[in-house]
C-alpha cells in the first residue's frame, strides 16, 4: 500500500540543484527519490542524535509537540517511555492534608499530643 504523497516546493541555490542532478544522473535515480533518501537520512540520524533526542523530549513535556510525532521520529517502544515518564511528572505529589488546624506549641508538647508513657 503507497503512502499518500504531498507536494512540496522550494527554493534552493542553484549549483545545489545542479550536484543533486548530478548525483541522481550517476545513480540513475530521479532527482526527487535522492531528495527522499537524503532527508529520511537525516532524520534518521538526527533520531540518533543525544542532543535532537533531548529537544524532542522536552518539546513533548511541554506540549509542543504529541505522541504521534515521537513516535514516527523515535519508535513506538521510545515514545511509549517518554509518555509513561511524562504521566509520571504530571501527577501530583501526593500532600497530606489535616482535617484540624495544628495544635499549639504548649498543647503538643505539654499537653495529650505527644505524651511520652
Amino acid at each position: 500500500m503507497s503512502e499518500e504523497k504531498t507536494r512540496v516546493e522550494f527554493d534552493a541555490p542553484k549549483s545545489l540543484v545542479e550536484r543533486i542532478d548530478t548525483v541522481a544522473e550517476v545513480l540513475d535515480i530521479p532527482r526527487t527519490q535522492l531528495l527522499i533518501d537524503a532527508i529520511e537520512n537525516k532524520l534518521d540520524e538526527l533520531a540518533n542524535e543525544e542532543t535532537f533526542r533531548r529537544r524532542l523530549s522536552n518539546a513533548y513535556y511541554d506540549g509542543r509537540t504529541d505522541y504521534d510525532t515521537v513516535e514516527t521520529i523515535l519508535g513506538r517502544e521510545e515514545a511509549m517511555r517518554l509518555k509513561f515518564l511524562r504521566e509520571s511528572i504530571d501527577q501530583s505529589s501526593a500532600i497530606p492534608e489535616l482535617k484540624d488546624d495544628l495544635p499549639s506549641d504548649d498543647s503538643f508538647y505539654d499537653g495529650g499530643v505527644c505524651r511520652q508513657e
